[in-house]
């Protein structure tokens, strides 16, 4: 049976290292971007609720007070849907690109081992071909297995996606329908 030289051994342990800062990188950079966009949500939320206070202040009748109220909710339901969308493409772009690396990095240890089985079967005492086609079939096993998992990972993924989306429209849309619900009992006791 061959082993692996330490060359070999030194050549994979380094691989393994830079993968492994790669994707510290890739998940520091995930959480530079929320860390960004939550500082400007932030930002923008002060200085509207700043804006708000002083039409509050100048209100000068319950009236006027209901319609500046109404007028905040739909654009409040818009932001809170595009944060959460934004939110979401974060999550799921800095996921994406860890999942790209250690899928490379599985399909790369999926070959090695082939090859090592392959290796050893080729140097295997005659009378071992039942063990090795078994061993074989193991690892053909594992291989799909984790091809399934993958798949429904991504399939879980899209449906959470459009779960996401669909709340997201029917939340402004609910917004749309009070605000002008709103307007019309407004407009009716004018």
């Amino acid at each position: 049976m061959t082993m692996l030289t330490p060359e070999q051994l030194l050549a994979q342990q380094k691989a393994t290292v830079e993968a492994l800062f790669g994707l510290t990188t890739k998940a520091f950079e995930g959480v530079e971007k929320l860390v960004e966009l939550n500082v400007a949500a932030a930002k923008a939320a002060l200085n509207e609720s700043a804006s708000h206070a002083q039409a509050v202040l100048s209100v000068k009748d319950a009236q006027e007070l209901l319609a500046l109220q109404a007028s905040v909710l739909q654009p409040l339901a818009e932001k809170t849907a595009a944060y959460n969308r934004h939110l979401y493409e974060i999550a799921s772009g800095a996921t994406a690109e860890i999942g790209k690396a250690f899928e490379g990095k599985v399909a790369e240890s999926q070959a090695t081992f082939a090859n090592l089985v392959d290796t050893a079967a080729k140097s295997a005492p005659a009378g071992s071909e039942t063990a090795v086609a078994m061993m074989k079939s193991a690892v053909a096993a594992a291989n799909n297995a984790y091809e399934s998992v993958q798949k429904a990972v991504k399939q879980a993924s899209d449906v959470a996606e459009a779960n996401i989306n669909t709340l997201a429209n029917s939340a402004v849309s609910a917004a749309k329908t009070a605000t002008s619900t709103a307007d019309a009992a407004v407009a009716k006791k004018r």
